[in-house]
């Protein structure tokens, strides 16, 4: 990437950051946000369902800019903003004649996994970063041949590792390169990968330990996915993790991706190495993410992992035939990404819930919190309770200062929160759309219901019911406040 080049990247990568931060800041947090949040508010090695990186990213953003949306979410932009610039670096590294860092980098922020997903909270944002990171590492071990570039990589497949176990099939993917692809052989003999292996290792100790110290209950949750062939089911399951792919990458960066990925994978046959790599990055995980959809839902973000390399691939064996893809793809994955800032933030246009994921996510929980605090005090309660984990901790967002939040759930126990006092009174907070059996022992249904709505537009409704606190109460604690 020449010089020019490289300022037009950064000057649109800077504008677009600025862009996702208003909208980080304008947009209402979702129920998993919330709930890492809380995570970030009791910092552990390891929490029951992922590692605890984005706890830290949480924790680094609110530090820099208060417990808003803005803080909660700042680290999200800035980070991928650094992940696109190391992406094109990398491109470039491995085909430097053809130097298609600019056009990968691109296409990546063109899906809408980036676009969007690069501003909500969860944990497939800090893995994408460094998985990002990982391969501009390996790009550099082959571009340099350089093992001391090995070292870089295991620190930074370790920093994925604590970002969502999934970053496994990073080091599947290496080991796949490094096996198949004849020049990288003289790696095995090299103490400098191994040393890069053991120092992802170490970095992935904290949470192995938590874990150790804790009955494996992470490993354990995320084990066991996928489960036995159904014929019906498979063919319904693989269906949707196909269009959800090419929805989440928009319709047309899928294609240039998968195009690119076959392509690359020829040339790797034919013993081109850089080809290989990326490959090597990318199969792996599309033969996992197909296998397990044969017997279970594979969630639309989970393969968000492969599109680093796969859009590299695009850039770099874009074939003749659509070499006039790039522009309208990027075209219409930023007419989309706009499509959903603007619905998400503003609401223009009156869609149902099951027409506007926006509305269910986001939308009026602020209004929700209000209703549920003068309930609160019309009934004297002490404090508001909630069972879902995500209501749980939209609550403890939004409720005026000194009001104790109470969370029930077996989840609660790993975690480092005090318990509630007993021989309170509350107000238990309960979607319509869940089980109508309060797990809370002795609570009892109020004639009341809120309503979550945005715009006039229903989102979801809630019972009420009183509880109170006693010494048998299943596991609960009292969340964080900011």
């Amino acid at each position: 990437m020449n010089a020019r080049s490289l300022l037009a990247m950064v000057s649109l990568l800077a504008a677009v950051t600025l862009l996702r931060l208003a909208v980080a800041a304008l947009v209402p947090l979702a129920p998993d946000e919330a709930y890492y949040w809380t995570w970030s508010r009791t910092l552990q090695a390891g929490y029951l369902d992922h590692p605890p990186m984005i706890a830290w990213f949480i924790r680094a953003g609110t530090l820099l800019a208060g417990e808003g949306a803005f803080g909660i979410r700042l680290m999200g932009p800035i980070s991928i903003a650094l992940a696109s610039l190391l992406l094109a670096r990398a491109a470039d590294a491995l085909f430097p004649d053809r130097r298609p860092g600019l056009l990968a980098a691109v296409l990546f922020n063109a899906t809408l996994l980036v676009g969007v997903g690069g501003i909500l909270v969860t944990p497939d944002l800090p893995l994408l970063v460094f998985w990002t990171a990982a391969l501009w590492a390996l790009a550099r071990v082959h571009a340099t041949q350089d093992g001391r570039w090995w070292l870089a990589f295991g620190v930074l497949a370790g920093l994925s590792l604590l970002s969502k176990y999934t970053a496994g099939l990073l080091g599947i993917g290496a080991v796949l390169w490094l096996l198949a692809s004849r020049p990288a052989w003289r790696w095995w003999r090299d103490w400098r990968l191994w040393a890069g292996g053991a120092l992802a290792l170490l970095v992935f100790l904290p949470v192995l330990l938590w874990n150790a110290g804790n009955g494996w209950a992470s490993f354990v949750r995320q084990g066991g996915r996928a489960g036995a062939i159904e014929p019906g089911s498979a063919l319904r399951y693989l269906g949707e993790l196909v269009a959800g792919q090419a929805g989440l990458a928009t319709p047309l960066v899928f294609v240039l991706c998968v195009t690119g990925v076959a392509l690359a994978t020829r040339a790797w046959w034919r013993g081109d190495a850089a080809a290989g790599l990326l490959a090597a990055m990318v199969l792996p995980g599309a033969a996992l993410f197909l296998w397990q959809a044969t017997g279970s839902r594979v969630q639309g973000n989970w393969p968000g992992i492969l599109y680093p390399a796969a859009c590299i691939a695009a850039a770099a064996f874009l074939p003749p035939r659509l070499a006039r893809w790039p522009r309208p793809a990027v075209a219409l994955g930023a007419v989309l990404a706009l499509a959903v800032y603007i619905q998400a933030a503003f609401a223009p246009l009156p869609l149902p819930r099951r027409l506007d994921p926006t509305l269910a996510r986001l939308g009026g929980w602020p209004e929700l919190a209000e209703a549920a605090e003068q309930e609160r005090q019309r009934l004297g309660a002490g404090f508001v309770a909630a069972e879902e984990y995500g209501l749980a901790a939209q609550l403890a967002l939004r409720m005026p200062p000194g009001i104790p939040v109470v969370a029930l759930d077996p989840r609660w126990r790993l975690f480092n929160l005090p318990r509630p006092i007993s021989g309170v009174t509350g107000l238990l907070v309960q979607s319509e759309r869940r089980s109508t059996t309060p797990q809370w022992p002795g609570a009892v249904p109020l004639d009341v219901t809120l309503s979550r709505a945005r715009g006039g537009i229903e989102a979801e409704r809630y019972r009420l019911f009183t509880v109170e606190t006693t010494p048998g109460l299943p596991p609960a604690a009292v969340l964080p406040r900011p």
